[in-house]
């Protein structure tokens, strides 16, 4: 089989969807807006830097200059299934290609925000998503989303975690109850409320020692690293920066405790399930797609959105009670081999290609 992605070859989400693939033996091309590599993978590169940062008019105008050039590489190529990531950006690319079996997958604010900013972007939000042949949403939550704009059936197909990569293991870590998160350092990720919950946390427990981990890079950086100075915890707070695959799973398993403080909605919750199948209970915002990445109650404690006194509250309950803690460790790792083994995961959107392609050809 040979599989064409319309995605951003510097995913850290499209690479895991190609690695895969391609360890089954299927042939990858990926056509990206942006330059990249991926081992394994031809990719073609439209050389469309910077367009993230770029005004809404000048986006369309970037994704419209290239869609002859994909035209002609998809003609090139012939693959069996084209399948963009993305609704609004590659799914406008999808969408002008005329090509069947076609898969879009829906990944976040291409369904939470982009429609919500004017009539004509709910439009074209709806094009895209009627010009697929199927639609794929990672949680429920977002397929609710999208349901808005599609009578299209959506099938959720869950993004899990390698299990034998992420899993509990022995690293050198001091012996301080150490709480931690691995996000992009942004406003929507409310780490804000975390770093003030941390401090209530230190206050009810009286714990000096205790360490918050916090890795990731982003535009709200320095203004999380004074809050922690202001609170007068900068010593406990330690900032990791951006860090690979092999210290995210480390880096999990020196948490007692990983929190993951989103305010607004929340696609799925990626990070959420990388940390429990390390073993690692969550704390988690009630918001989209993360309480369906934990599960409340057993492997996960929930909190408001927006709340460091409930965050506070809520590390210090685990911190209290080690039974607790300890079952939820167990708990966590099991809901995860349950439900979010990257190979289930992406056999099942196996099933649904080789489906689209014996449709087609019995048409």
């Amino acid at each position: 089989m040979k599989i064409c992605y319309l995605s951003d070859a510097i995913s850290v989400h499209t690479k895991k969807w190609c690695e895969f693939f391609v360890d089954k033996g299927y042939e990858i091309v990926v056509i990206s807006l942006r330059n990249g590599e991926i081992p394994g993978v031809k990719v073609y590169g439209l050389g469309a830097e910077g367009y993230y940062n770029k005004g809404d008019i000048a986006k369309l105008n970037s994704y419209t200059k290239r869609i002859q050039e994909v035209k002609e590489i998809v003609a090139m190529e012939k693959p069996d299934i084209v399948h963009a990531h993305y609704a609004t950006s590659y799914g406008i690319l999808g969408s002008c290609l005329k090509f069947h079996p076609y898969f879009l997958s829906v990944w976040g604010t291409d369904i939470y925000t982009f429609p919500n900013k004017s009539f004509i972007h709910k439009k074209f939000l709806e094009y895209n998503l009627k010009k697929a042949d199927f639609v794929l949403s990672t949680s429920k939550d977002m397929k609710r989303e999208a349901e808005k704009y599609t009578k299209k059936e959506i099938l959720v197909t869950p993004f899990g975690v390698p299990i034998d990569r992420f899993k509990p293991m022995k690293v050198d870590r001091e012996d301080v109850f150490t709480v931690g998160t691995i996000k992009a350092l942004i406003a929507s990720y409310g780490l804000e409320y975390l770093i003030r919950g941390f401090k209530i946390f230190m206050e009810k427990s009286q714990d000096k020692k205790a360490k918050l981990l916090i890795a990731g890079k982003g535009e709200q950086e320095e203004e999380l690293k004074n809050l922690a100075k202001e609170l007068d915890i900068e010593e406990n707070v330690h900032f990791l920066g951006f860090i690979s695959e092999d210290e995210v799973i480390e880096t999990f398993n020196k948490m007692d405790v990983a929190v993951f403080p989103s305010v607004h909605q929340e696609s799925f919750g990626v990070a959420a399930v990388e940390a429990q199948a390390c073993g690692i209970p969550a704390i988690v915002s009630d918001v989209g797609g993360l309480t369906e990445a934990t599960k409340p109650g057993y492997s996960s404690l929930t909190v408001r959105p927006e709340s460091s006194e409930d965050i506070g509250e809520a590390i210090y309950k685990l911190y209290k009670d080690k039974d607790l803690r300890e079952e939820m460790k167990k708990n966590a790792r099991q809901y995860i081999l349950d439900n979010f083994n990257v190979v289930d995961n992406f056999n099942y959107v196996d099933g649904l290609y080789k489906k689209a392609i014996n449709s087609e050809k019995v048409e």
